[in-house]
């Protein structure tokens, strides 16, 4: 079985700033325009996140050990925490994005960014995958980043751009593991 980078080991336990963002009722809106995420109130299960990273991957050699996934989008998609930073806690590892028909991204360098990502209105998929997205702020998710944020807000874009840059490989380095 290959073993994917794991940084933490068995650390499951549900960063608070995910729990407050689990009790946002995010709109989508009748015609897309909103944001398309819905979290969850715990990460998955290491076995389903296995499951789910053969499923995309097609290698059931893999195990999910990398991932934390916190939410999905309508279509199936899902949000994670990637466990990349070998020793860094939770908080600390980018926030990810991987799409059910084999879209990604890296959507924030670390959870306290993310959450100011969806204070300006992006969703994990419109941050990964829409470079034009039209945001709109949300003052209530603004004031949530404020309370559990690490970082200085600074537009989503800005963010975004940031996280890419810093995992110029992940799209391939994920493509190397697709059979």
């Amino acid at each position: 079985m290959i073993r994917m980078t794991d940084a933490h080991g068995d650390d499951r336990r549900f960063p608070p700033a995910l729990s407050d963002v689990a009790g946002v009722e995010f709109d989508y809106g009748e015609d897309g325009e909103g944001v398309d995420f819905e979290p969850y109130g715990a990460f998955d299960s290491p076995e389903r996140t296995t499951r789910w990273l053969r499923q995309w991957t097609g290698n059931h050699e893999l195990d999910g050990g990398a991932y934390r996934i916190f939410g999905q989008n309508g279509a199936g998609g899902l949000a994670a925490l990637w466990c990349i930073r070998a020793g860094r806690p939770l908080a600390e590892q980018p926030v990810i994005f991987m799409g059910s028909e084999g879209e990604r991204g890296v959507v924030a360098g670390c959870l306290s960014d993310f959450l100011w990502v969806l204070a300006d209105g992006y969703g994990p998929l419109e941050a990964a995958l829409y470079d034009a997205w039209e945001a709109t702020p949300d003052a209530a998710l603004a004031e949530l980043a404020a309370r559990h944020a690490t970082t200085p807000r600074r537009p989503a874009r800005e963010i975004i751009t940031e996280a890419r840059a810093a995992f110029p490989s992940f799209s391939a380095d994920l493509d190397a593991l697709c059979r």
